[in-house]
């Protein structure tokens, strides 16, 4: 007899799957039949409905799904994009760190290449000054005086500290070539490097303190050329002269095309300096011109000055127009600055006389000669012998009467020799 079937579909598929085998042939093996068939089915049913449950989740959410895929795509991109946009702005700056930095060296380089083409040029200039501060050709002889050295015997000289001693000028050093700061472009690192930095910042200090140097050797030219034009207008002075007087007039023009050679503090010292070392000058090539030497290299001193006195032959008051000195017969007497002879004769009470004219209104002479050894319009030096000491004329013993003339009138010689006694003394 069979088992009741079931009522309903209630009954768990397991259980309805793990009831017993029946045996081959029987109804229950229809029945298993049947109940495999109905499992299978509710199994394919399952799965089909999770197919379609699955199916209906993605029609559904697909969109949302996406719309998130994208989102997050488009988030990840745009996160690459501003790092790659950081990295590229950090490059440029760097790249541009690196070019501000190469033409920061380039400049430097060219201001100190311009600095050392000023500073040779500056170099120059004080070359120019340390020449003109070394004397002007001609103004001042060897010995001071205006003449050659030499120009007196060395038996004949007086031992007498130097006319016109001059301390040496200091010559400014110059331009060290080993800088090498001028440079091309392309000479030019790249990139520059601490060593680099360095040794610009030494090649800025050693072109500092050649400038002071530069500074401080004008500044010495100046002083020294100052200090020396005082002393002559010293000695200027004493004679009682002007300058003025000796201004000579330029011949010829001066000009040619203007080459400015700049306009700062030292351009200026150096102007000032050259005005100074201009006046100096001048002033040599007056003292040089006048007569300021001693007419006998070797003299027994005064025996009667410039001035009234009493007349040694009539013992009456007379105006001694010059100064005599003693002397040995035969004692060379010299012109006391360079000129031109205008008298080489006897002159009566003169005696043989010598008259040098030595220009501006300047005229020396030499009396009671007992020789005369120079010929009237003969041009003589300083120190050169125009006669010799002896007793002619109006005269009562061997001596050289020696007068100073200006503008024809007799002055005391005695303010000449005074002058050159001045610039034999510092």
């Amino acid at each position: 007899m069979l088992p009741p079937r079931p009522s309903s579909f209630a009954v768990p598929l397991a259980a309805f799957l793990s009831r017993p085998a029946l045996p081959h042939g029987g109804p229950d093996r229809v029945w298993m039949v049947r109940r495999r068939t109905v499992a299978l089915a509710a199994l394919a049913f399952g799965v089909l409905s999770l197919w379609a449950s699955a199916a209906t989740w993605f029609i559904v959410f697909r969109d949302e799904a996406l719309a998130r895929f994208m989102e997050r795509q488009g988030a990840m991109q745009y996160a690459y994009e501003e790092r790659i946009s950081a990295l590229r702005a950090r490059l440029d700056r760097v790249a541009t760190q690196k070019l501000l930095e190469q033409d920061g060296v380039e400049t430097r380089l060219a201001d100190l290449a311009g600095r050392q083409v000023a500073l040779e040029n500056r170099q120059a200039m004080l070359t120019s000054l340390a020449e003109q501060a070394g004397g002007a050709p001609g103004a001042i002889g060897e010995d001071g005086m205006g003449g050659p050295a030499g120009g007196w015997p060395a038996r004949d000289i007086r031992p007498v500290p130097s006319a016109m001693p001059f301390a040496p000028v200091p010559v400014p050093e110059p331009t060290p070539e080993a800088l090498g700061l001028r440079t091309d472009a392309e000479d030019v690192a790249p990139a520059p490097s601490p060593g680099v930095t360095s040794r610009m910042a030494t090649l800025a200090n050693a072109l500092d303190g050649l400038e002071a140097r530069q500074s401080q050797a004008v500044g010495r030219l100046a002083a020294g050329s100052r200090s020396e034009a005082a002393r002559l207008r010293g000695v200027m002075a004493e004679t009682g002269l002007d300058a003025r007087r000796f201004a000579a007039v330029r011949g010829g023009g001066i000009g040619g095309p203007l080459v400015p050679a700049g306009s700062g503090p030292f351009e200026s010292a150096v102007l000032m300096a050259q005005r100074d070392l201009g006046e100096r000058d001048s002033l040599r090539r007056i003292i040089g011109a006048l007569p300021v030497r001693r007419p006998m290299a070797v003299d027994g001193g005064l025996s009667s000055t410039f001035g009234y006195r009493a007349d040694p032959f009539t013992r009456g008051l007379a105006l001694h127009t010059g100064i005599d000195l003693r002397g040995e017969s035969g004692a060379p007497a010299r012109a006391t600055a360079a000129g031109t002879v205008t008298l080489a004769d006897y002159s009566g009470g003169y005696g043989n006389m010598v008259e040098i004219d030595h220009g501006h209104g300047l005229v020396t002479r030499y009396a009671h000669l007992s020789a005369i050894t120079v010929v009237s319009g003969q041009a003589v030096a300083a120190g050169q012998m125009v006669g010799r000491v002896g007793s002619t004329g109006r005269s009562t013993g061997t001596h050289l009467h020696y007068e100073t003339r200006i503008d024809g009138e007799p002055v005391d010689p005695q303010r000449f020799l005074r002058a050159g006694a001045r610039l034999a003394a510092r």
